[in-house]
């Protein structure tokens, strides 16, 4: 795409951001009551404002105006922010993490892939140099501490001369017996045929009979051929096979990426021009109009002191540093506006002072108001939009331009039934709770603050990978604070908080940072078990709700635990310490589909007719990612990746290896679910839920009981 079609996209983008701002704005000041109305408002500001932080992050990504860029990366942290705190807002009214938008993205007329939400490449491109110094520094550390890579390595073995002779005569002599082997192997199958000839008698042979027979053969090859060929077509024709070139890089992506790359060197190099002429004009402008305006501003100011002495009678002191010094003289005000100000002042200063006097008298009467409140209850709370402390910049950008899903969610949640949520659904909340805030000091300042993130699921469902996920997209260092990595390391209670002490003050000086706690349910055991008690895995339970208190919205550290037994833990503590708590489920038939077709192309496999890849996936019902990677890695060796020319891979080599492994239970999957129910966010949806079953049961009864009376009548 050309600069201009990026301008043109930035200009509807900025239409649409318009339109969104201006229906906000008349929604602030309305009130509603009901909570299904507020919930369609909620999410469809939240699908807009996703959709326009999509073309956003595209425009500023290739757009190349420095200028242009400036502006842009303004509104474009004012909307990654209002998101944020539209997704704050969903959880609160809806009390779940997970939302289901399927009747509003159909009313909308959108894919379910347009929601989701993409981590901005200037994360990274703009933390290039950091992380460089960064590795730098540790290298640094780890060569002067003797852990560096060089010294590392094991040594060689030295081996005498005749001994690595011998070795060489071994291998050769190998190699020659095998050739022989091989010759004799030739020969004797020679002679075999030779002997068999000599005992069945040798026929003369039927030109003719066999040019017919190879006919025969060969045209039968051909026809055959031809009308595989022609089921190809057909079935490409119908949509059911995808084109012969679908799975290859077309030359028009290869070209898009190099100009892609061309791009952001432009972007560069104008941007140093920009830093460049800033300096420079400043500098021109100073050495041309300096004396100029210097001159100007003395005269202004001799003029204001001569009008305060003909209206006052006397010359006024000059302001204070404190007050402004001389830019206060230059507020664009008057000698009578700045009267007018002095007067006002002390009026005010008089009013405040009687004020305090009745201040007293009026306490009484507020404890007498205040007591007889509590018996006035209203039917039913109003719900008004908070305000966004987003609104203002992306107004302010505004008018300088003036110049895989779950589709069943909502249908489900609709007869009480809660679905375990997808993955595409868990990694929506790792970009809104981890990435965008690390990612952005602006965001993360205004935005709901997150300070701690709890991931829990099975075994081999990739928490792990998430944490690293959220450290790789914004360049985050990680530090390991998992109750088998400080065993033994700084023993006692001075030495915990000297580490403490040292790792969040590197965490402050490097961020974003995460501070990642494996196996967090160790931190908060019921009960110890016998096995672990020397490694005293319960050393942070008192010293993490205190850091977490220390955490200010400018420091960018999250606290990112993983458990795949949270039943372990005592629960009050436990969820006190992390506040937001994510179920990484077992993978869905789609993103089983998406799995193994992505693991077995990256190792090295080719996907053929032979192999059905949806046979793999209904198979593989219950197995997690990280059973799936184990499968192909074991199928897939160096051998069999030759062997696929010949022999193309079909589902039977991996049914051995996945017999060979223990499934995640629909048991276990319950218990997962149970134990969320019982934290505080799930008690209160569970609540809900179950008063509004009750009001609906309620409705119900009274209208069979009017029935009934009408029948009596």
């Amino acid at each position: 795409m050309s600069n201009a079609m990026y301008n043109k996209m930035w200009h509807q983008t900025q239409e649409a951001l318009n339109s969104l701002l201006d229906k906000e704005s008349q929604k602030l000041v309305e009130q509603e009551k009901n909570p299904v109305y507020i919930f369609q408002m909620l999410a469809t500001f939240y699908i807009k404002y996703v959709q326009i932080f999509r073309n956003l992050e595209n425009v500023y990504d290739q757009i190349v105006h420095p200028q242009k860029r400036l502006l842009i990366r303004k509104i474009l942290d004012g909307v990654m922010g209002r998101i944020l705190e539209l997704k704050n807002d969903m959880v609160e009214l809806e009390l779940s993490e997970f939302h289901y938008f399927d009747d509003i993205l159909q009313d909308l007329k959108l894919a379910p892939q347009q929601l989701d939400i993409p981590i901005p490449k200037y994360f990274l491109k703009e933390k290039i140099e950091v992380i460089r110094e960064r590795k730098k520094i540790l290298a640094q550390i780890l060569a002067d501490s003797g852990l560096d890579a060089t010294s590392m390595k094991l040594a060689i073995k030295s081996m005498p001369f005749e001994e690595a002779i011998k070795l060489i005569q071994i291998a050769e002599r190998a190699r020659q017996g095998r050739l022989r082997a091989l010759f004799m192997k030739q020969i004797y199958l020679q002679e075999y045929r030779a002997k068999q000839a000599r005992l069945l008698g040798e026929k003369v042979a039927d030109t003719g009979a066999a040019a017919l027979r190879i006919q025969k053969v060969w045209r039968g090859f051909c026809q055959s051929k031809r009308t595989e060929r022609e089921r190809e077509e057909e079935m490409i024709f119908l949509g059911m096979n995808p084109p012969p070139l679908f799975d290859q890089v077309s030359a028009t992506i290869i070209q898009a990426e190099k100009v892609s790359l061309l791009r952001s060197a432009v972007q560069l190099r104008h941007e140093e021009g920009y830093r460049e002429a800033l300096v420079t004009i400043k500098n021109d402008l100073q050495q041309t109009e300096g004396p100029d305006i210097k001159e100007s501003l003395r005269d202004q100011i001799r003029q204001w002191f001569i009008e305060c002495r003909n209206l006052t009678g006397s010359f006024p002191e000059y302001p204070s540093v404190e007050d402004g010094g001389s830019a206060m003289i230059f507020s664009h005000k008057t000698p009578e506006q700045v009267i007018e100000d002095i007067v006002a002042s002390q009026e005010e200063e008089e009013k405040n002072k009687k004020k305090k006097k009745g201040k007293k008298a009026k306490k009484e009467e507020k404890k007498k108001v205040v007591k007889e409140k509590p018996k006035v209850k209203e039917e039913e709370e109003e719900w008004k939009m908070s305000r966004s402390a987003f609104l203002p910049s992306m107004k302010e950008g505004s008018d300088v331009y003036k110049g895989e899903y779950s589709y069943l969610g909502t249908t489900l949640r609709h007869v009480s039934i809660e679905p375990m949520p997808s993955l595409l659904d868990v990694r929506q909340l790792i970009t809104l709770y981890g990435i965008l805030p690390l990612g952005s000091a602006a965001v993360h300042e205004k935005a709901p603050l997150v300070k701690s993130l709890l991931l829990a699921g099975p075994s081999g469902v990739g928490k792990k990978m998430l944490v690293h996920t959220i450290c790789t997209e914004t360049g985050a260092n990680l530090f390991n604070l998992s109750a088998a990595n400080i065993a033994g390391k700084y023993p006692g209670k001075n030495g915990l908080q000297m580490m403490l002490h040292m790792v969040f003050k590197v965490a402050r000086q490097l961020q974003p940072s995460v501070v990642w706690i494996e196996d967090a349910e160790k931190t908060f055991y019921k009960k110890v078990p016998n096995n672990e008690k020397m490694n005293d895995p319960k050393r942070l339970k008192k010293q993490l709700p205190k850091i977490l208190k220390l955490l200010k919205p400018d420091d960018r550290i999250l606290i990112v635990g993983t458990t795949q037994h949270p039943f372990d833990a005592e629960l009050q503590s436990f969820c006190r310490a992390y506040q937001k708590i994510i179920l990484v489920p077992r993978p869905d038939y789609a993103s089983r589909y998406v799995l193994w077709k992505q693991i077995i192309q990256r190792n090295g496999g080719v996907l053929t007719k032979a192999l059905n890849i949806s046979c793999l996936a209904k198979v593989t019902d219950g197995f997690t990612q990280g059973n799936i990677v184990k499968v192909v890695k074991g199928v897939l060796t160096d051998r069999r990746i030759r062997q696929q020319t010949q022999k193309p891979l079909t589902p039977a080599e991996f049914i051995p290896l996945i017999a060979s492994m223990n499934p995640v239970y629909k048991e276990e999957e319950e218990c997962f679910k149970n134990w969320y129910a019982k934290t505080p966010l799930g008690r209160k949806r569970v609540l809900s839920l179950t008063v509004g079953g009750r009001e609906k049961e309620t409705e119900k009864g009274k209208k069979k009981g009017e029935k009934e009376r009408k029948k009596n009548k």
